[in-house]
């Protein structure tokens, strides 16, 4: 099912990543770092392939309909990983 979500926010999500989540999200999902890094508003289709991203212009940096959410919910799997191990107790 398609998701809508502003570039502004959708650029907030990879930019909340840690290091290294881009190949990891393309190990995991077996794509190019490239696509990846397009998913999330990069341009190098040379390397990379466009994958159900849609941009129109707009407040907010635009609206961005998301045509495959597998990267966008990955990325948030991630970032929910990130806050409860922040949140971890240390032992």
């Amino acid at each position: 099912m398609a998701k809508t979500i502003s570039f502004n926010d959708l650029r907030k999500i990879k930019d909340s990543l840690p290091d290294g989540s881009i190949h990891r999200i393309a190990d995991e999902l077996s794509l190019s770092v490239e696509t990846v890094r397009n998913y999330f508003g990069g341009q190098n289709f040379k390397d990379g392939k466009c994958c159900g991203v849609h941009i129109e212009p707009g407040p907010g940096g635009g609206i961005v309909v998301l045509d495959d959410t597998s990267i966008y919910e990955r990325a948030l799997q991630i970032l929910e990983e990130k806050q409860s191990a922040s949140k971890a107790p240390e032992a």
